[in-house]
């Protein structure tokens, strides 16, 4: 055995994070170095927090590297997989985190919002999936982990490109459980309220609150937390969806 295949054997999981800088991203790289996973963090325009993140992480004692690209091009899943692949060895998970939240511009139908909807919520993901497939169906427990939306069952009037997008990507998630199974499990995360987008003023964060049963908003770490449990302690679990909502979606 070569050294450098040596190092591959012996090196601790790899997880990649989309989006994973920022806000939901960023809490679940941490949770994921946490567990015990070397990180890679992709990043579109936010390299200094992209930076910190990194920062955060090897404190812990995790490697973690960033790669910067943009998924509204159709090339950068491959070149990132690729880039993951040249500088880990390995991948192991998959987190298809990134996305864009934007409401339907006024006026009618607009082909370029929704071209922009699908392919960073669904094609980019699918793309991501389809490049790393021969390094996750190589891993001792190669995953792949969506984040959804609740809005995928309960599209919002304003919202829909990017609901639509969001149930393009839960399909996904179902059917590349069964593609991809026994070899890699394929699950996803479904957040309510998890971060308010920053224009959102207290009225409309009250009367959205107010709406869920537990009254309460959502947090990164209850989004974070579940991610980790899937990916730590999900062995036998695959082709489903968790809803994290404070049982918004049953009302």
């Amino acid at each position: 055995m070569t050294n450098d295949a040596k190092r591959t054997v012996d090196s601790a999981p790899v997880a990649l994070v989309t989006g994973g800088a920022m806000r939901v991203g960023r809490g679940i790289a941490i949770a994921l170095a946490d567990a015990g996973y070397d990180v890679a963090i992709h990043y579109r325009k936010s390299r200094d927090a992209a930076d910190e993140t990194k920062s955060n992480i090897e404190k812990s004692g995790r490697r973690c590297e960033i790669f910067q690209g943009d998924l509204l091009d159709p090339e950068l899943p491959s070149t990132l997989i690729k880039s993951v692949e040249r500088t880990f060895g390995r991948l192991d998970l998959l987190i298809n985190n990134a996305s864009v939240f934007e409401k339907d511009p006024p006026g009618g139908f607009s082909d370029e919002h929704w071209r922009r909807m699908m392919q960073v919520n669904a094609i980019a993901p699918a793309a991501l999936i389809e490049a790393a497939t021969h390094l996750l169906e190589n891993a001792p427990s190669g995953q792949i982990i969506n984040l959804c939306d609740i809005s995928a069952d309960r599209p919002w009037p304003d919202h829909r490109a990017y609901c639509a997008s969001k149930a393009a990507l839960a399909s996904m998630t179902l059917s590349y459980a069964r593609r991809l199974a026994p070899k890699v499990r394929v699950n996803g995360v479904a957040p309510g309220i998890a971060i308010f987008p920053d224009n959102y003023d207290e009225s409309t964060r009250k009367h959205l609150v107010a709406k869920v049963p537990l009254k309460r908003e959502g947090t990164v770490k209850d989004i974070a937390q579940t991610v980790k449990f899937l990916a730590k302690h999900g062995g036998y679990i695959t082709g489903q969806i968790i809803r994290v909502d404070g049982g918004r979606s049953i009302v």
